[in-house]
């Protein structure tokens, strides 16, 4: 199995890298775009085991080390592996 894990800011929380990245494409001459979030994209790999399991893995990782819970939020999915 392996969880692919998206890791946001929070609504309401600044974003200075999003900020700075949407000023930037607005100065390349894309001016439709109006707003910008920047945040982590993780993969981690769970060989032999169930997918249940690996999603109990996947959140305690997020909960406890992967994201900060306090200003970002996170969302997984699990895929089974070719």
């Amino acid at each position: 199995m392996r969880a692919h894990i998206y890791i946001t800011p929070k609504e309401g929380i600044l974003d200075p890298q999003g900020l700075t990245v949407g000023k930037a494409l607005r100065n390349l001459g894309m001016k439709e775009v109006t707003s910008v979030r920047m945040g982590k994209y993780i993969e981690m790999e769970l060989p032999r085991t169930t997918r249940k399991k690996a999603e109990e893995i996947t959140k305690q990782a997020c909960d406890r080390l992967l994201a900060n819970l306090n200003i970002e939020s996170y969302r997984f999915e699990i895929v089974k592996e070719t």
